[in-house]
């Protein structure tokens, strides 16, 4: 396979070599310590990724008492961020060809924050204007990471996206605990919102050194056409679309199935934190053993069975052991880190990388969308749990099924593939 040298490349990634050297990843070594401040800044930026997410969804309430939010204005502000992701994926191979990844993250911070800013000084024209520029920040922060990661830390891909999974799942579980007492302190539910910008601003702080190092793209164009060709993309792209699909319902219908099934509001809202706290150490594990593995399918197959365990306890017997349920279907979520680890395990290059991100998180995205609507109506039609629930099984089974093909040892575009470029 023929490559080019990529502007991704140029801002200090490889191509289908491995990465840095034993020496030059040392902590006392000059380029060591480059790479140290770059991990420590991809963490900070990790932990906004979903702060702003979680914290919308715990005032939301709030908001809509205060604002006088109709029933379909509430329901665009939950639904916004994951419609958002999806489209605004499409539009980042474009960004990253003419500013590259460094610069790129730079504006998806400067993005994030100008939102969760204008989000919290208006009505709810103004709320919902701030949560689109936020989440098109996180959006482009989503496909960027990855690439990042590609660039910085080709031969430590598996620790790296372990150390930012976590932070991700962290970030999702404080912005859900931290903004209704962070709003008690700071005057209401907008003082609560408003908290995360200062995280924001100290993150986009720490990567404007990075941003001077980015070079100007002048590569040869990698197409999304050809990446559309790809089974081994598509089998990406479809694994990513099954767990957000199923990461959705959970974090928007976990708590009702709960107050359904006899549990107090406040008990449900915990066994939601349980399964999302579980998810830190499930999120940082799971790419690291990735990395070491030459096929993912077991470890893939094996997360979503305890997810299908999970599931039918909840409808069977809630009752028993409520809170392992939970954990076991916050288990299942260690599938999402999985996905993002493939990104790069499954591409040579950073602008594959790149490409098959974008490619995954817009389609994926864009689906999950979708899921919350359709459970609820399912619910509301049948009276019951049952049918919803056995739909997400399904989804499970074919998520089992995809992780053996998406965790196949082969590469995006290389010969017997597909068409890669």
């Amino acid at each position: 396979m023929t490559t080019n040298r990529s502007p991704l490349e140029a801002d200090g990634g490889s191509s289908d070599r491995p990465g840095p050297d034993d020496t030059a990843t040392r902590a006392g070594h000059p380029r060591g310590r480059r790479r140290t401040a770059v991990l420590v800044a991809v963490v900070l930026v990790a932990m906004n990724l979903r702060v702003a997410v979680t914290s919308m969804g715990a005032v939301l309430d709030q908001a809509r008492a205060d604002l006088g939010m109709s029933t379909l204005t509430a329901a665009t502000a939950a639904t916004l961020p994951v419609v958002c992701f999806g489209g605004v994926a499409l539009a980042m191979p474009w960004l990253i060809r003419r500013a590259g990844a460094n610069a790129g993250l730079g504006l998806a911070l400067v993005l994030l924050l100008v939102g969760l800013l204008v989000r919290v000084t208006g009505g709810e024209v103004t709320l919902l204007a701030g949560t689109f520029v936020a989440c098109a920040g996180i959006a482009a922060g989503n496909v960027l990471i990855p690439v990042i990661v590609k660039i910085e830390f080709p031969a430590r891909i598996g620790e790296v996206t372990g150390a930012y999974s976590a932070a991700m799942s962290a970030g999702a579980a404080i912005g859900a605990a931290a903004t209704v007492p962070a709003g008690e302190v700071a005057g209401g539910w907008r003082g609560g919102l408003a908290v995360w910008s200062v995280l924001a601003a100290v993150t986009l702080l720490v990567w404007l050194p990075r941003m001077r190092r980015t070079a100007t793209p002048s590569e040869t164009r990698v197409l999304v056409t050809a990446m559309m060709r790809s089974p081994v993309a598509w089998a990406v792209t479809l694994l990513f679309a099954t767990q957000s699909v199923l990461a959705f319902v959970v974090m928007a219908w976990l708590p009702t199935i709960y107050i359904d099934a006899g549990f107090a509001p406040g008990e449900a809202g915990t066994l939601l934190a349980v399964a999302l706290l579980v998810g830190v150490p499930v999120y940082f594990a799971v790419p690291v053993l990735a990395a070491r593995m030459r096929r993912q399918g077991v470890l893939g197959a094996g997360m979503t069975v305890l997810q299908i365990i999970g599931l039918m306890g909840l409808l069977l017997h809630p009752e028993w052991v409520p809170w392992l349920w939970a954990a076991l279907i916050g288990i299942g979520g260690g599938v999402f880190p999985l996905t993002l680890a493939l990104f790069s395990m499954r591409t040579r290059t950073a602008a594959d990388t790149a490409t098959l991100s974008a490619m995954a998180q817009s389609v994926g995205y864009l689906l999950a969308a979708f899921g919350p609507f359709a459970v609820g109506v399912l619910r509301d039609a049948t009276g019951s749990w049952s049918t919803p629930v056995t739909l997400l099984v399904a989804i499970c089974v074919i998520q089992a099924v995809l992780s053996f093909s998406a965790g196949k040892p082969r590469f995006v575009g290389e010969r017997g593939e597909g068409p890669g470029r």
